[in-house]
């Protein structure tokens, strides 16, 4: 687990993108719970930490692909293939993300 950023730098809802170990990922914080994914849309490879999240997930902005903080899935066209999901660890009010493993 590598350190990403103060838990503080999360706003509840909005995400927030960081490098860890030379990986683009985009967390986040979604009431007590914070989620790591890959920052690159699987359909059109652009960064999914300018787009929003929605009732359906972290939304796009391009193309309005939607993927499930939990599972990375998409859970709205035009994407039909999965983005990377790492584990997250919170540590004194660190954020941890281990970009060597990927939960889907």
């Amino acid at each position: 687990m590598t350190r990403a950023c103060a838990l503080a730098d999360l706003l509840d809802g909005k995400p927030h993108a960081v490098e860890v170990d030379d990986v683009a990922v985009v967390l986040v914080r979604h009431g007590d719970q914070v989620h790591a994914l890959a920052d690159s849309c699987s359909h059109a490879e652009l960064p999914l930490s300018e787009g929003e999240l929605t009732r359906k997930g972290l939304e796009c902005w391009l193309h309005g692909s939607c993927f499930d903080l939990r599972t990375g899935a998409p859970s709205a066209p035009p994407a039909t293939e999965p983005v990377d999901v790492f584990p997250v660890s919170i540590v004194d009010d660190q954020v941890h993300v281990d970009v060597t493993t990927t939960l889907n």
